[in-house]
């Protein structure tokens, strides 16, 4: 992302932070922030009381700091797949994702990403539902998948509005629908995993398969693929087969992402050795569960400042 395209996404998510209704957490360094979802079956369940929500790091559980149930502000990377398998399809996949990006409120901020053999941003981040409209009716069927080179350059530009913005912690989603398996990524998979991790991005990932596509039997690369981001990022893995459900799934998405709780804390583990922290979020009612991200990898001590020797 350019500098001039930077700027962009910042002033587009700090004109968020000005609205009064969004209430901005500020943090420190130290502090880990989730983004949880509670459910009761398939229903979700908003309007519950800090007391009843119990964190837990490797183990040990934590001091919550920061609780809101009103959801913060996001900057969202809608990425569409066109590649040639998508020429029936495309049509329904873009009016799906133009009533998603109608959902998003004014104080978020969201780009449109395609991708075939190559991406292209086609609309930066944006709080302007017609500008992220005619950036969605601008795609174009052709080419093979690169499924990960395109979350992974997702995952960059949401790091870079990230750093745009560090005192403030807003919520970062990448909404990802394909109908295959990734055939031309130059980036490995392993190393798109290890960027999603290490990110603050919940990957919501929709699956669009035809029943003729589906293994009777054996492993499903692609599935396994979208459900792991999912899982470990603590968005949500959907697996369709018909492009008509689609509406629905994006419906589906845009109520979670405008019921999730915000909460935060330091953790009780002072070693800033980089090691990966398992993180279980409980919530003290019958029937229900919560959803976040599986964990995180500690800070690491800042490198010291290299000393030039005199010649």
């Amino acid at each position: 992302m350019t500098r001039a395209v930077a700027m962009v996404a910042a002033g587009a998510l700090a004109t968020g932070a000005t609205a009064p209704a969004a209430q901005v957490f500020r943090v420190g360094t130290d502090v880990v922030s989730l983004n949880v979802t509670v459910t009761e079956g398939e229903v979700l369940v908003p309007g519950l009381e800090q007391a009843l929500f119990s964190v837990y790091e490797d183990g040990v559980q934590q001091d919550i700091t920061y609780f809101s149930r009103t959801p913060q502000p996001i900057a969202l990377s809608l990425l569409i797949d066109t590649s040639t398998s998508m020429e029936f399809k495309l049509g329904v996949a873009q009016e799906a994702a133009i009533g998603f990006a109608r959902r998003l409120n004014p104080t978020d901020a969201a780009q449109i990403i395609d991708f075939d053999s190559r991406h292209e941003i086609l609309q930066t981040f944006t709080a302007d539902p017609a500008l992220l409209e005619q950036a969605i009716r601008r795609t174009r069927v052709g080419g093979s998948t690169s499924l990960y080179n395109a979350i992974y350059v997702a995952l960059s530009e949401l790091k870079r509005v990230r750093a745009a913005t560090p005192d403030q912690v807003r919520r970062q989603a990448i909404v990802v629908l394909s109908d295959g398996e990734d055939t031309s990524s130059l980036i490995a998979y392993e190393d798109v995993l290890e960027s999603a991790k290490r990110s603050e991005v919940a990957v919501y990932a929709i699956g669009l398969r035809s029943k003729a596509d589906r293994p009777t039997r054996g492993f499903n690369e692609a599935e396994f693929v979208l459900r792991t981001l999912s899982q470990e990022t603590g968005g949500r893995p959907f697996f369709v087969e018909e492009v008509a459900q689609l509406p629905g799934i994006y419906q589906q998405i845009a109520d979670e992402l405008a019921n999730q709780y915000s909460i935060g804390y330091t953790s009780k583990n002072p070693k800033r050795d980089g090691a990966w922290r398992a993180i279980v979020v409980r919530v003290n009612r019958p029937n229900t569960a919560a959803r976040t991200k599986r964990g995180y990898f500690a800070p690491i001590p800042p490198k010291p400042p290299r000393l030039e020797h005199a010649k």
